[in-house]
């Protein structure tokens, strides 16, 4: 009997998998609606218009995302004119983010599509093994403790 675990079915692998999977069904069913955007931007936006007024390093703190590549998120969302970045008045150095009237509207519209893939991206599982599984995942997201490199 071999006792070396075989890749395909590492933890890391298959979360590599099904982010692949989530993605790309992601894309195809906002591409259908109509919009161009990927689910980082869309948690961005979800963001903002949480915590309107927020910079991008919270935007990407919030989002769990790297604050040194986000800016070129919220640099695409700028250009499509979803968002608005403005200086802060309280400090001169930070540039608050809000929604504009389109990206109100964007998110609105595309809220309840992002809510039903949900349940499409967990398809093969039933209703309480969707939900299982995303109470375990919880449990690996926000419980992990990092660890130390030497």
């Amino acid at each position: 009997m071999n006792d070396t675990m075989a890749v395909l079915d590492m933890a890391g692998h298959l979360i590599r998998r099904l982010h692949q999977q989530s993605t790309s069904l992601f894309a195809q069913r906002t591409q259908a609606a109509g919009f161009d955007l990927t689910p980082v931007q869309f948690a961005a936006l979800d963001a903002i218009q949480t915590h309107p007024g927020s910079d991008q390093s919270r935007v990407a703190e919030m989002i769990g995302y790297d604050r040194a590549t986000i800016g070129g998120v919220i640099d695409r969302l700028l250009k499509k004119g979803w968002i608005s970045r403005v200086t802060s008045t309280k400090d001169r150095r930070s540039r608050e983010l809000t929604l504009t009237a389109e990206g109100g509207h964007i998110l609105q519209t595309l809220t309840p599509l992002v809510q039903a893939l949900q349940h499409e991206i967990l398809l093969p599982l039933n209703d309480a093994e969707q939900a299982f599984y995303l109470h375990l995942t919880r449990r690996v997201v926000w419980d992990a403790k990092p660890t130390e490199t030497a």
